[in-house]
């Protein structure tokens, strides 16, 4: 089966970049859910979709000496080596996974992606050990808007166009906000969704993302709908000190396995 082209890529300089921005963007937050859970010496995790790892090398740590991590990716970005720590290559769509193996299972700003997204969280949750734990960070970009900028018309076509390149290959830019129901119908109990919004600005990592996306995602823009001369503009506005924009909301949700 032909592997899915995926809207972001993971190697080149614009793939570090994304997973740099994203790690300082929201690192905090789903390593602070994560803690929530309990997770410890012993446990067994699964880091699905671990880009550059920053989160499986976290959890790592913290079921280290005696736990372990794997951390699959269909392409495994220069994920730093950890004794406790197994990278693999792996795609969650079409490769299955052991049966009742982890104790926790994230997944994190990739099944938004995967138009057989239903399908891979019951594949996750059935990989889970009774009474384990899944955590869902997924992004909700249909509130994101625009609160100064000198021109915020071509903005506004900027996410206009990156939502119709992501519809374009099979995504869903607002499932964040369906996730805490889809758990809840793959089987979860306990499932506790919380929203979490921060700011677009000079200086914050998540401004650079949306600055990064108008390289990595360059191709995409202008088939949905841009020109070069409106990618130029968009980053003009975007470097102004005085821009300031909502980001869209990540939704982390956690649920449990019944035991």
């Amino acid at each position: 089966m032909t592997a899915p082209i995926y809207v972001f890529t993971n190697g080149g300089p614009h793939g570090a970049e994304q997973h740099r921005c994203i790690a300082a963007s929201y690192d905090p937050i789903t390593t602070g859910r994560l803690a929530a859970t309990g997770v410890t010496d012993g446990w067994h995790c699964l880091d699905v979709g671990t880009g550059h790892g920053s989160i499986a090398r976290w959890l790592a740590e913290q079921v280290a000496p005696s736990g372990s991590v794997l951390a699959t990716d269909i392409h495994p970005a220069d994920v730093e080596a950890h004794p406790n720590l197994t990278v693999a290559v792996h795609d969650i769509t079409t490769d299955p996974l052991p049966a009742e193996r982890f104790d926790l299972i994230v997944v994190r700003m990739l099944l938004q992606h995967l138009p057989e997204r239903n399908a891979v969280l019951r594949e996750l949750v059935a990989a889970l050990k009774p009474g384990g734990w899944l955590q869902v960070d997924d992004l909700d970009t249909g509130y994101e808007p625009v609160l100064l900028a000198t021109d915020a018309a071509v903005y506004e076509k900027f996410l206009a166009a990156k939502t119709g390149h992501m519809r374009s290959r099979g995504g869903d830019p607002e499932w964040g906000r369906k996730a805490p129901l889809a758990m809840r119908a793959a089987g979860l109990v306990d499932v506790d969704p919380r929203p979490h919004i921060g700011s677009r600005h000079a200086g914050s990592p998540e401004l650079a993302l949306q600055y990064n996306h108008t390289f990595h995602l360059r191709d995409g823009l202008l088939a949905a709908g841009m020109t070069e001369a409106e990618l130029v503009r968009v980053r003009e506005v975007m470097r102004d000190p005085g821009f300031r924009a909502s980001s869209s909301v990540l939704h982390s949700v956690q649920g449990r396995k019944p035991s």
